[in-house]
């Protein structure tokens, strides 16, 4: 399948659908709105369900299986943050606000990786089902290194109790954390009691999760006066190179043609759960309409309709050259 008839199969998802529904309900000022308690219950699905598939693929996994791609998975939390923060010098932007960014795109975006997994299932790619692990092992350099950066750019001393304390016990790392260790101890055996509520009902919950997002997206375009022009392209090309370096990362370990997109779409996706977070409180000099209106109204969007099947289309061409 071909660059376009990838993007086109992408672009007529049903969650991506949704999405673009959502950015609709805003511009024309619908009353439509998803109950908050309704938003983090289905949050909560959807980080707990990756969580416990990745645990149960992990106790299936050796150990010989997974240690080079969980390294390779590490290096890219080390390396992407520290690119994104250098890179970013060619803005207006001051050392808070970079390392802020940083942080953000050096996490990851579990919404992105899951609408990645669908459409990847969607063309019967199979993807290892460690990824899910790698997902949360990502999710936590990046924002240590983005904050880390940022330090030298601030005249006071940077709470690393409470940034840690923030980062390791918010909602995303909790849950995907304690997802991954229920299903390592259950296993597929147990895993199997629960296989039709986390398996048969994940797509729609993913596209009602995404129409929602659409909204919050939707209201966050307005930001973009204040993001400016650099920050748009930044938004717009670093996810592609950030990705590309994923994918690369995962064919040299070893992973498989769909597993080596999958790395790809985390790592060039950008967080707007745990990074915001931890950044809001470690980094109040930063803003959030920059680092919020880059990761959530740029590169979300971006990732969600071009950067995934583009992450898809990578891996293809690196496995005909024989990588």
């Amino acid at each position: 399948m071909d660059g376009l008839q990838l993007a086109l199969t992408n672009l007529t998802s049903p969650p991506v659908l949704a999405f673009a529904l959502g950015l609709l309900a805003t511009a024309l000022r619908s009353d439509l709105k998803l109950p908050d308690a309704v938003y983090q219950a289905l949050s909560i699905y959807l980080l707990l369900g990756i969580g416990i598939k990745g645990g149960v693929a992990l106790s299936e996994t050796s150990f010989d299986q997974i240690i080079a791609p969980l390294l390779g998975t590490i290096a890219l939390g080390i390396v992407i943050p520290i690119i994104a923060f250098y890179l970013l010098r060619f803005t207006k932007l001051d050392i808070p606000n970079r390392g802020a960014l940083a942080a953000h795109y050096g996490s990851t975006s579990l919404v992105t990786f899951t609408a990645g997994i669908v459409f990847l299932e969607s063309l019967s790619l199979q993807v290892e089902g460690y990824v899910n692990t790698l997902l949360a092992v990502l999710e936590i350099p990046g924002i240590i290194i983005g904050l880390a950066l940022a330090a030298k750019g601030v005249s006071r001393n940077i709470s690393w109790g409470d940034s840690f304390r923030e980062i390791l016990t918010g909602k995303s790392i909790f849950l995907l954390v304690g997802g991954v260790v229920l299903g390592f101890l259950t296993g597929s055996a147990g895993y199997a009691r629960i296989d039709d509520f986390f398996t048969g009902l994940f797509a729609g919950v993913l596209t009602l999760f995404l129409l929602e997002l659409g909204m919050v997206a939707g209201r966050r375009i307005k930001d973009l006066k204040q993001a400016g022009v650099g920050l748009i392209v930044f938004g717009t090309t670093f996810p592609i190179l950030a990705g590309s370096i994923g994918v690369l990362t995962g064919h040299l370990t070893g992973m498989s043609l769909a597993g080596a997109a999958a790395l790809g779409i985390l790592a060039g996706s950008a967080s707007y759960i745990a990074a915001p977070a931890a950044v809001r409180l470690a980094l109040p000099e930063a803003s959030p309409g920059i680092y919020l209106s880059a990761s959530l109204g740029i590169t979300f969007p971006f990732n969600l309709t071009i950067g995934i099947p583009v992450m898809l289309a990578v891996s293809q061409f690196l496995e005909g050259v024989g990588l």
